[in-house]
């Protein structure tokens, strides 16, 4: 890390004077993630499994088939997510800036899920699922903005605290409602499309959203993707895609690792994914709830993100060395604790690095397509090694390896120096 050269100070006028938001923005904030969260990871950790396992004797074809369905969504994804914030960041429209994309990503993923839910074959499943992921990444971009867009530092923390919580209880929600009620695939979908359409439209409807003033538009000379040419900002997106990978290699297999694995039987390895899965949750609010107070009060979120990794690598050596489902157990809740304080602080840490003040809709979307895009490449590379191997404990060595580099790149980055608040 290059010491001797001070760390950046950014937008200290603009965001030293965004004033503090109370309870009710709060609430509708982590409720419209929870939606989000609860539509992505239910599929990804049990419905689309489902629809894609294949018999015993064929397993590690079901195991690929969903990888490639959930990599191909992730690379629409990047597109999408950051041009939906530059979009928006430019938008002239007197009903806000970010509402109509937070609506339109919100219904298009709705839709998406009822289709996915209808398909059959790999082919099928995977393009209806690329809509589905299309539209949650503009509807992600468009909720993430507004943190940048109205809160002042000193409560980004508590928001990314929001995020990085209501991901693991919308995993629960999602896998628990399914398989507690004992739904099939198709009414699965049908349910999480209900859940985003009315929690994610009345967010988006309640959610202030001033139109933009003439200075808030960019400059239409400035380049395209400028953000990726600051030495800090790119070193974070880096450090934060890597992770996200390594999170994902060990979290999004686990129904077949349970299934081929650890050879359970497919009514077993459901239930144990639900016990697994409230463990890591338990584990991800508990450092989603410590870490993002404690950066705020700090200011050491480079510091606490990079630790956070270490935890998480944890985790994936825990299962190389004794690939038992107690010891499973054990590693989901480390794996909590490591991914619950580097979402949250990693995005805090995020916002306080976006480089200009007036593109931070397009440059959180990048933020946000590094997370979504890492937890949606992780099962493919998971697949593909799985398919190397022919078992998983390659997977799980590699989550450790990549949650071990992506701290490193995210040390290189400097922490900003705090703004000093107007007078």
């Amino acid at each position: 890390m290059s010491s001797h050269n001070p760390a950046p100070v950014r937008d200290a006028h603009s965001i030293g004077a965004r004033r503090r938001v109370g309870a009710g923005w709060m609430t509708l904030f982590t409720l419209a993630w929870l939606a989000i969260w609860t539509i992505q990871l239910t599929p990804v950790q049990l419905l689309l499994p489902l629809q894609l396992n294949t018999p015993e004797d064929d397993w590690i074809r079901g195991v690929v088939s969903s990888g490639l369905v959930l990599g191909i969504g992730g690379l629409a994804g990047i597109v999408a997510g950051p041009a939906a914030g530059a979009i928006s960041d430019r938008s002239r429209s007197t009903r806000g800036r970010r509402r109509p994309w937070a609506l339109g990503g919100v219904w298009m993923a709705a839709v998406f899920l009822i289709l996915t839910g209808m398909a059959e074959g790999p082919w099928a499943v995977g393009a209806c699922w690329l809509g589905v992921s299309i539209g949650i990444s503009v509807a992600s971009a468009a909720f993430t903005a507004l943190i940048a867009d109205q809160l002042p530092p000193a409560q980004r923390g508590a928001a990314s605290s929001a995020v990085g919580s209501s991901q693991a209880v919308g995993i629960v929600l999602g896998v628990g409602l399914v398989v507690l009620l004992g739904l099939g695939v198709l009414a699965g979908y049908l349910l999480l499309a209900a859940v985003i359409a009315v929690i994610g439209t009345a967010s988006a409807l309640l959610l202030p959203d001033p139109p933009a003033t003439p200075s808030d538009r960019p400059p239409r000379q400035r380049p395209r993707l400028a953000s990726l040419r600051d030495r800090d900002f790119s070193w974070m997106l880096g450090g934060r895609l890597v992770t996200n990978v390594g999170n994902a290699l060990g979290t999004a297999l686990f129904l077949f690792f349970l299934m081929h694995g650890l050879g359970q039987s497919s009514a077993v390895a459901t239930d144990n994914l639900l016990l697994l899965i409230v463990v890591y949750t338990v584990f991800v609010v508990i450092a989603s709830v410590f870490t993002g107070i404690l950066s705020d009060r700090t200011g050491k979120r480079r510091r606490l993100t990079v630790a956070a990794t270490f935890v998480q690598a944890l985790s994936g050596v825990i299962v190389v060395i004794a690939p038992t489902f107690e010891t499973t157990m054990v590693a989901a809740a480390l794996m909590g604790l490591g991914y619950g304080a580097f979402s949250t602080v990693g995005l805090a840490f995020a916002t306080d690095l976006l480089p200009d003040e007036q593109d931070h809709a397009r440059d959180l979307g990048i933020v946000n397509v590094t997370a979504a895009l890492g937890q949606l490449i992780g099962p493919m590379l998971g697949a593909a090694l799985v398919a190397l191997v022919g078992g998983f404990w390659l997977v799980f060595l590699m989550a450790t390896v990549l949650s071990i580099v992506g701290g490193l790149m995210t040390a290189v980055a400097r922490q900003p120096e705090p703004a000093a608040a107007p007078r």
